[in-house]
Formats: structure tokens, C-alpha cells, sequence
């Protein structure tokens, strides 16, 4: 069986036609202008919604994510080294301030504990005093 170059063999491939697409040039399109895919699932059993699932999927280039104020990666640490820095720097400032802090409760306590024990020395030397004296009356 000869096939003919006009006539009716099998098909080429997806794509190799004259005016067809290839995945390459069809996923630079959705790059460039975006593609928004949104589906909500919902499960209700006897008219009672248990279940509500919303899905929103963007597929687009971080420039064009940008051009629509889509920038969340830029503050998640996981994903983002500045802000992984950014998180790291105020955490250790907070835990500088509260070691601070707590440095300077220990410093006032022994202040205040000593001033406690002379207080209660103070005291029972004079309740010693007292006791003695009526001893003697």
C-alpha cells in the first residue's frame, strides 16, 4: 500500500500540522497573559451542607502575578530568604528584649531579697529582745 502525499494515510503526530501549536508556544501563552481555573466542591448529605471545598488555581508568569498584586511569596519565609532574614531578625530582637527584661528582674530580686532578710533579721532580733525582757521582769 502506497500512501499518497495529498491523500488519505494515517495522521502525523499532535502539533506537526502547519498551523497547530506545540506545548512550548502554548505554555509561553498562558504565561504570558495568565490562566485563572476556580471550582467550589461541596458535599451535602439530606440538604445539609457538610462540606465546602473552594479552589482557585493561577497559573501565570511572577511577572504578570506581579502586574495583578499577587506577591505572597515574597513574605513566606519558606519560600523567601529575605523574609526568612526578616523573621529571624525580629525574633531575635524579642528575644533580646525579653532576656533584658529577665536580667533585670534577677538584678532588682536579690536587691529586694536582701532587703527582705534585713527586714526579718531586724524583726526577730527584736522580737528576741521583747521576749527577752519579759523574761526578766
Amino acid at each position: 500500500m502506497t500512501v499518497s502525499p495529498g491523500g488519505g494515510g494515517l495522521p502525523g503526530p499532535y502539533g506537526s500540522g502547519g498551523g497547530g501549536a506545540n506545548l512550548a508556544d502554548i505554555l509561553e501563552r498562558v504565561l504570558d497573559k495568565g490562566i485563572v481555573i476556580a471550582g467550589d466542591i461541596k458535599i451535602n448529605l439530606l440538604d445539609i451542607e457538610l462540606l465546602t471545598i473552594k479552589l482557585r488555581l493561577i497559573v501565570a508568569s511572577i511577572d504578570k502575578a506581579k502586574e495583578m498584586g499577587i506577591d505572597w511569596w515574597e513574605d513566606d519565609p519558606a519560600l523567601s530568604s529575605g523574609a526568612r532574614r526578616a523573621e529571624l531578625s525580629r525574633e531575635n530582637a524579642e528575644l533580646r528584649q525579653r532576656l533584658a527584661e529577665l536580667e533585670e528582674r534577677d538584678a532588682l530580686e536579690p536587691a529586694e531579697a536582701e532587703t527582705k532578710a534585713k527586714a526579718g533579721t531586724r524583726a526577730r532580733t527584736k522580737a528576741s529582745e521583747e521576749t527577752r525582757e519579759r523574761r526578766e521582769r
